[in-house]
Order: C-alpha cells, then sequence, then structure tokens
C-alpha cells in the first residue's frame, strides 16, 4: 500500500495533505500516509449523512475495534456503500482491508501511534453522531458551550497534531525538532486544534443544512448571533494556527518544515478570507485555489 496503490487513494481524498505528506522523510511517510488515510475512512463513515444513525455508528464501532485489534476486517452495514456518491470514497472504504493489512506490517512503535490516534478521532466521532441524533436543519442542535468545543477539536484534530509530533520523534530522534517533546507537544496539539477550527468556521453555513452547529450559540437559527460567535472563535484560532508556524520553525529539515508549514500557512489564508465575511459569503464555501495551494507550498519550502 505504500505504493501506487496508497499513492492514488491520497490523491484522490486530499489536494493539500498529499503534498505535505511526500515532502514529509521517508521515515515518518508511511504510518503518517496511513493514519491519515484511516482517519479519513472513519469521516466517510462518519459524514455520510443519508445513511441510518444506527448504521453510520456501527460502522464506525467496527472500524474502531478492527484498527484497534489488528484482527477482523470491519464490517460495513449492509447498503452502507449505496449511500456513497463520491467515487472516491466508496474506495477509500473498499480498501479498508488492505489499509488494516499495511497497519500489521508497520513497526510496533509506529502502529501503536497510529491505533491511538484514530481510537481518539473514532472515539470524537461517535460522541458527534449521538450529540447530533435529533439535529434536523429545520431544528438545528448546537454545542452547549466553549468547552464542549474545544474538548471536539482535540478529539478530532489536536490528537492528530499529538499524533505527529511523537511519530517525528520515534522515526527521527533528536533530529525531528530542536525542541523538547514536552512544549513540542503542546504546539501540536494548538496547531491540530486551529485547524478543525478553522474549518468548522469555514464550513458553517453548510453544517447548519444538516441540522449541525458546532458553535456555542443559544439560538443556532439566529443569525447575528451565529456571526458573533464566529468572530469570536475566529480570533481563537489565530493564535492557534500561529503555534503551528512556531512549530514548523523548530524543525532543522526543509521538507519536514514546509510539510508542517503548509496547513497552517492554507488556515492563514482561510482566516483572512472568513474575516468580516458576511453570512452569502461564507454560503459560497470559501475554498482557496488551488494555483495558490501551490503559491503557498513553494512559500513554504524556499
Amino acid at each position: 500500500m505504500s505504493g501506487d496503490p496508497g499513492t492514488r487513494i491520497l490523491k484522490d481524498v486530499s489536494r493539500s495533505f498529499f503534498l505535505s505528506l511526500r515532502l514529509l522523510p521517508v521515515p515518518m511517510r508511511g504510518a503518517a500516509s496511513l493514519g491519515y488515510l484511516l482517519a479519513r475512512t472513519s469521516d466517510t463513515l462518519a459524514d455520510t449523512a443519508t445513511a441510518p444513525l444506527a448504521a453510520r455508528l456501527a460502522a464506525l464501532e467496527s472500524f474502531r475495534h478492527a484498527v484497534a485489534t489488528m484482527s477482523d476486517p470491519p464490517r460495513w452495514p449492509d447498503g452502507l456503500l449505496d449511500h456513497l456518491t463520491d467515487p472516491r470514497e466508496r474506495r477509500l472504504l473498499e480498501h479498508a482491508c488492505p489499509l488494516l493489512a499495511w497497519l500489521r506490517v508497520l513497526p510496533a512503535g509506529e502502529a501503536a501511534l497510529v491505533r491511538e490516534v484514530v481510537a481518539s478521532i473514532c472515539g470524537g466521532q461517535q460522541l458527534d453522531l449521538k450529540r447530533f441524533a435529533t439535529a434536523t436543519p429545520q431544528q438545528p442542535v448546537a454545542l452547549p458551550d466553549d468547552a464542549a468545543l474545544e474538548d471536539y477539536v482535540w478529539r478530532v484534530a489536536g490528537c492528530v497534531g499529538e499524533f505527529w509530533t511523537k511519530l517525528g520523534f520515534l522515526t527521527l530522534g533528536a533530529r525531528f525538532s530542536r525542541c523538547t517533546p514536552p512544549d513540542l507537544l503542546d504546539r501540536g496539539r494548538a496547531y491540530g486544534n486551529g485547524l478543525q477550527l478553522v474549518n468548522i468556521l469555514r464550513d458553517l453555513p453548510a453544517d447548519l443544512r444538516t441540522g449541525r452547529c458546532y458553535l456555542p450559540v443559544a439560538d443556532p437559527t439566529d443569525r447575528a448571533a451565529l456571526l458573533a460567535c464566529h468572530a469570536r472563535w475566529l480570533e481563537r484560532a489565530a493564535p492557534w494556527i500561529e503555534q503551528g508556524r512556531c512549530y514548523a520553525l523548530t524543525l532543522p529539515s526543509r521538507r519536514l518544515r514546509a510539510a508542517t508549514q503548509l496547513p497552517a500557512l492554507l488556515a492563514t489564508e482561510t482566516l483572512a478570507r472568513l474575516r468580516g465575511a458576511t453570512w452569502e459569503t461564507l454560503s459560497t464555501h470559501l475554498k482557496v485555489p488551488r494555483r495558490r495551494v501551490y503559491a503557498l507550498l513553494l512559500r513554504a519550502f524556499f
């Protein structure tokens, strides 16, 4: 899977993260690529909105158990794949067994880190599905408070910053960073939190169309309140993303520094586009153009 099949799937499911992964030092690349693909698999299971809730929860639990035990392949509920309209997502789920086979041949320490991060992500997604079980576009459900949002972004992304850091020190040792592991873990956690928060802020109208509101507001149908809360969390996201830039500057390897910094540059660009945006602008699903992604990659590298 570390050859052509894995490469094809990575290119299918992420344009920017694929670029980051290709820049990684070879010792980090396998576990980081596999961890990303397994996380995207669980994302697909959780986000297939037309599939029944019970089927998605069952699929996530089967997948979580398969990754944790590295034994039996996951069992998808009957008809689940038929709900996938994107052929790339269907192909990802169809490759679950080869991905697990790849996990079994990873070095033990790397495999343990992959299992740890996937368990955290799956747990966050299962909690997410249960929290929004009754949500509808007409009666959306919002997170109850700031603590719930902070907990969510850590479960699905802050843990990824920790994974990246632990994997770097495991595979590269002192060559990974000039910073101490505890300090870098804190920065990695903040960086992951910030990247997920940017996604939430960018996708606010789209999430509301499914009945989900990740911003803690009393009334998720009140657009004025939503925009005010949106502006407040924009200011929270910026220093978290800045931690990602500081994180990258501690890495001696130019390729590794570029791979780590690219998401921060993309997030900063997205934040700039989100600041002062009207509801109508947010509803267009702001996205950094492909040509700009490549320009930022060059900036990160040189």
